[in-house]
C-alpha cells in the first residue's frame, strides 16, 4: 500500500483551470445594470467590469516554481496574485481542452498525452498512431467534439506557427482563429493588433518554459527562460488599452526527475497488454481478470513512491471530474500509477519520452498548483 501523501485533485466546479474560461466570459458578457451575480472568489479582482481580457497561458509555470524564484519575474511577481488547480492528469493535452472548452476530462475525453484507441495508443500532441499521422484515421473533432471557447464563438489564438496544422490545435481549439507567431517577440504585437481590431477576448500561448523544463530540468536554463517569459508579459502589459485586463495562467507545473526514473517490469507486467498516459501518469491496460493481481503487484512494487489506483478508484475519486461515457472510459488503463516521488515509469515504446528531466502528469502540488495573475492596463 501507498504510504505517501494525500493526493491533490483537482477543484472542479472551484478554482480549477477549467473554470476559468467560463468564468472570464461570463464577466464579459454582463453588463452591471444587469444585476449579474457576483464573480467567483478565486477570480481576480481586477478582471469584473474589464472591457477587454486578455488570456495569456505560460505552458508549464507551476505556482511553486514561479513562487521560490520571484527575483527572476518581476513582471509576474506584480501581479495581482491567485493560484488555482490544474486538472488530472496534470499534463498539456487534457489542461488545454479543459482550460478553452471549460470542461473536465472526463466529459472532453483528452484523458492524456497517450490514450488507448481502438488497441492502439495515440499520442495526442503529435497526432500519431503507431508513428504515422493520425489526422485522416482520427478525425480531431470526432475524438473531441466540444467546442472551444463556449459563448464567445471564434476566439482569435495567437499561438506558435507551428502548431497551426496539428490534430490535437484542430481537437481542441476547433474552429478558433489562429494568428501565429514565428518568434516570441511578436506575441505582444499580435495581442496589440487584436485588441485595436476591438477583439473583446484574446487566447495567447508560450510554450517556452515546459519546454526548457523538460530539456534541462529547473536550473539556471529554467531561469534564464523565465525571465524570457517574464519579459513577454511585460510586453503584453505595454500594449493594453484602458479598461482591458491581462490575465495570466498555465497548464501545469513541474518536477525535476532527471535519472530517477522506474523501470516495469516483472511480475507485474505479466498480465498488462499495452500501456499508455506518460511518466508520471502511467495507465496500465490488463488482460481479462488480472485488474486485481496487476494493482497488488504494482502497490508492492512501487507503493512507496506512487499511488496506485484502478479505473474506477480513479473516477470514484473524483480524478477526472466525473463519469466518463464508455467511448470515454475505453481510453483509460485499468491500473494507475502516478508518482508522489520525483521518478517516471518508463513506457520503452515512448522513446522521446525517455530524455525528458523535468516532468509533470501527477496530482502533487509541484505539478497541480498553477498561478492566476491578473492587471489592468497601465494606460
Amino acid at each position: 500500500m501507498s504510504t505517501g501523501p494525500e493526493p491533490l485533485l483537482p477543484d472542479y466546479g472551484g478554482a480549477c483551470l477549467s473554470s476559468v474560461v467560463p468564468a472570464l466570459v461570463a464577466r464579459l458578457d454582463r453588463s452591471p445594470r444587469e444585476g449579474a451575480a457576483d464573480p467567483p472568489d478565486w477570480l481576480p479582482a481586477t478582471v469584473p467590469g474589464a472591457s477587454q481580457i486578455v488570456l495569456l497561458v505560460l505552458d508549464g509555470l507551476g505556482s511553486e516554481q514561479l513562487a521560490s524564484r520571484a527575483a527572476s519575474a518581476p513582471t509576474l511577481a506584480s501581479a495581482v496574485p491567485g493560484t488555482i488547480t490544474s486538472v488530472a492528469p496534470s499534463t498539456t493535452a487534457s489542461a488545454l481542452t479543459s482550460l478553452v472548452t471549460g470542461l473536465p476530462p472526463a466529459v472532453h475525453g483528452v484523458v492524456g498525452y497517450r490514450v488507448r484507441l481502438e488497441g492502439e495508443i495515440l499520442n495526442v500532441l503529435r497526432w500519431q498512431l503507431g508513428g504515422s499521422d493520425a489526422r485522416r484515421r482520427v478525425p480531431a473533432r470526432r475524438f473531441q467534439p466540444f467546442a472551444a471557447f463556449p459563448g464567445r464563438g471564434s476566439v482569435p489564438v495567437v499561438s506558435r506557427s507551428d502548431y497551426a496544422t496539428t490534430g490535437f490545435t484542430a481537437a481542441h481549439l476547433g474552429d478558433s482563429r489562429l494568428h501565429g507567431w514565428h518568434v516570441a517577440s511578436s506575441i505582444a504585437v499580435e495581442v496589440r493588433d487584436l485588441l485595436r481590431a476591438g477583439e473583446p477576448f484574446v487566447y495567447a500561448y508560450y510554450d517556452g518554459i515546459d519546454r526548457v523544463s523538460h530539456a534541462r530540468g529547473l536550473g539556471d536554463h529554467y531561469e534564464a527562460e523565465l525571465r524570457a517569459a517574464d519579459r513577454i508579459v511585460a510586453d503584453v502589459l505595454e500594449v493594453l488599452p484602458p479598461g482591458a485586463v491581462l490575465v495570466v495562467t498555465a497548464d501545469h507545473g513541474q518536477v525535476e526527475v532527471g535519472p530517477q526514473v522506474e523501470v516495469l517490469g516483472g511480475d507485474l507486467m505479466a498480465g498488462v497488454d499495452l500501456v499508455s498516459g506518460e511518466g508520471r501518469f502511467r495507465w496500465l491496460h490488463v488482460r481479462p481478470g488480472a485488474t486485481e493481481d496487476v494493482k497488488a503487484a504494482a502497490r508492492s512494487l512501487h507503493g512507496h513512491v506512487a499511488w496506485v489506483r484502478t479505473r474506477e478508484e480513479v473516477i470514484e475519486e473524483g480524478w477526472l471530474g466525473g463519469e466518463p461515457v464508455p467511448a470515454v472510459a475505453d481510453r483509460l488503463g485499468d491500473v494507475l500509477l502516478a508518482p508522489f516521488e520525483p521518478t517516471a515509469f518508463l513506457d520503452p515504446a515512448d522513446t522521446g519520452e525517455q530524455r525528458l528531466v523535468g516532468r509533470h502528469g501527477s496530482v502533487t502540488a509541484a505539478e497541480m498548483l498553477i498561478p492566476l495573475l491578473s492587471w489592468p492596463s497601465p494606460g
